[in-house]
């Protein structure tokens, strides 16, 4: 990253823009461990493909590639104050880092965590998964009856990865469900979400 100064540019700009930069992990990737239990390969295998990053770390391994992410966007004069694991997958030593190094908040698929408080959103994020055809179809079907079920909820996060836009069909969804979600609901980042909940917490 920091030997891509274009990169780093297109960064701070986002971030003066309004856009909301944050650490998404380090190496996006988990080696695979002799005597992983059925759930564990299902959860780093199948659910994600090896991009478990922070799943089962331990706290002083956690806190240092954290520790070396936030120095790294320091460098390029950038301040994240969330950390999202990849897919989602954050195990408690990697929570427990992320309070020590005084995070705002992370997330998980189902939950947005306020580390001040400990306070938990519930939240189950829209995401698509485009790795095969079935995959793909699996994600139309599920996300369109995920954002009926949510419509009441305060909080609605819609999750789009830089492969979504090529593939059709994805895309298209994600930009109807965007738009509907827009007709009634103020587009946020996680930490002005976050702002807003503290404060009415207080009143």
């Amino acid at each position: 990253m920091l030997d891509d100064a274009p990169f780093g540019d297109w960064l701070r700009d986002l971030a003066g823009a309004g856009h909301e930069i944050v650490m998404h992990g380090y190496h996006h990737a988990r080696e695979r461990q002799a005597g992983e239990s059925v759930r564990d390969k299902a959860t780093t295998r199948f659910y994600t493909a090896d991009e478990g990053e922070f799943y089962d770390l331990d706290r002083a391994s956690a806190l240092r590639l954290m520790s070396q992410a936030r120095e790294e966007f320091r460098q390029l004069r950038l301040a994240p104050a969330g950390f999202i694991a990849p897919a989602w997958l954050l195990g408690r030593g990697a929570e427990d880092a992320l309070r020590e190094l005084s995070c705002e908040y992370t997330t998980r698929l189902g939950s947005v965590l306020d580390l001040r408080s400990s306070r938990v959103f519930s939240s189950q994020s829209l995401v698509w998964s485009v790795r095969g055809a079935w995959r793909r179809q699996m994600s139309l079907a599920w996300n369109a009856l995920l954002f009926r079920r949510l419509v009441a909820n305060p909080l609605l996060r819609i999750s789009i990865h830089p492969v979504d836009p090529a593939h059709p069909k994805i895309w298209q969804q994600i930009g109807e469900l965007v738009t509907r979600a827009l007709a009634d609901r103020e587009a946020l980042t996680y930490l002005a979400w976050l702002t807003r909940q503290r404060a009415a917490s207080q009143s």
